[in-house]
């Protein structure tokens, strides 16, 4: 048996799960079981890591390491743990955004170092809070964290990301103007609502700090009114974006008049832009600019980082890339700056092609896991 090239199981994370046996440079899927908050999602999973091993053994390949999500709570999380130790194999926990970068550098067979923008809803960060705006660098089993956007408060934690009018009142407190959420806000949710996420802010309770890309469309669309409350996934993503393209098809020319600030620290401050927001006439008009706004800063910053690290590939992973703007906009930015760009395969973007980059991970780091430690969960990267 290759050490070198372990066969390794990934049981993705969350959201769109699914499951991936990794092998040789080979990915064996499962189908898709949807969201690990259903129980017959939970039992689709643990049925198809059961036939993954059974491949694997008659392959005569047995699995030698369990890849799973940082998240300690997840079901795949304890499932990939419980299984492992069953197996006497190592449980390997990786970085939701590494993961999904990973997946682009698996899925493409790309070798050496890579720079890259995994822009999501949410992933653990290896800092306990939630990322979801993130700039990392890549080489092998080795990661690192460059650069984020700007951390937002959000009132109320998951809630938030169900009611994007609670972004835009993090996005108004964070520029100093809180005082205004309850006349902002107070007709649409109620203003007794409003007050009560006026005052999480103003004392800090209950409202965790976010790098992700999501919420901050999430706040761009509350800011607009154009979506308060979310019934179905990224509904207020989606509004943004279609008023973006409106106003892109009028005007193909359109530039943002404003910048994000970037920090020496690495962060990508998008405060300024939202507070254009707030005072906007046109919502359309307004929608174009926030997504050439932040394209243009994460581009930036990307273009910066590779130079810093002497390599010319990018990749791009995570659900925001979904969204056409934003993916187009980057992708020409790179490619005119002169960096190789590579996305995410036939998977898509999004968590239902995660586990291959858990894999991909796994498989980089096995030779460096004590044998006298296999059967313990590995720590992330910092």
């Amino acid at each position: 048996m290759d050490a070198a090239k372990p066969s390794v199981l990934a049981v993705g994370a969350w959201l769109k799960n699914a499951a991936c046996l990794w092998r040789d440079g080979q990915a064996h899927w499962s189908p898709v079981h949807g969201d690990l908050g259903a129980p017959g999602a939970c039992e689709a999973l643990e049925r198809s890591v059961r036939e993954l091993l059974d491949l694997a053994e008659a392959q005569g390949r047995p699995v030698e390491a369990i890849a799973h999500d940082l998240h300690p709570d997840f079901f795949s999380t304890r499932l990939a743990v419980a299984t492992a130790q069953a197996l006497g194999v190592p449980a390997v926990a990786v970085q939701h955004h590494h993961a999904h970068l990973a997946a682009v550098v698996a899925g493409h067979g790309i070798d050496g170092p890579v720079v890259g923008l995994a822009l999501d809803g949410v992933g653990l960060g290896t800092d306990g809070l939630p990322w979801g705006g993130e700039l990392l660098w890549l080489d092998g089993g080795q990661w690192a964290r460059l650069g984020h956007l700007q951390p937002l408060a959000l009132p109320g934690g998951d809630r938030a990301a169900r009611e994007p009018w609670r972004m835009a009142a993090s996005a108004l407190h964070a520029l100093g103007r809180g005082d205004e959420i309850v006349s902002r806000f107070g007709a649409a949710v109620g203003e007794a609502a409003a007050a009560v996420v006026h005052q999480m802010l103003d004392r800090g309770l209950n409202c965790p700090l976010s790098s992700s890309a999501g919420r901050w469309f999430d706040a761009a669309a509350g800011a607009l009114g154009l979506c308060h409350h979310q019934q179905d996934e990224a509904q207020a993503a989606i509004a943004l974006e279609r008023a973006a393209v409106r106003a892109l098809a009028a005007d193909p020319g359109l530039r943002s008049p404003v910048a994000a600030v970037h920090h020496p620290d690495g962060r990508i401050d998008m405060r300024p832009v939202l507070g254009r927001l707030f005072d906007a006439c046109d919502a359309d008009r307004a929608a174009a600019v926030f997504h050439l706004a932040l394209a243009d800063a994460l581009s930036d910053a990307l273009i910066a980082a590779a130079a810093a690290r002497g390599t010319r590939v990018a990749v791009l992973g995570g659900g925001c890339f979904f969204n056409s703007i934003l993916r187009g906009r980057i992708r020409r930015r790179l490619q005119e700056a002169g960096l190789h760009v590579f996305e995410a395969g036939v998977r898509g973007c999004g968590d239902a092609g995660l586990a291959i980059g858990q894999a991909w991970v796994a498989a980089q780091r096995f030779g460096t896991v004590p044998a006298e430690h296999r059967v313990q969960e590995m720590p992330a990267c910092a």
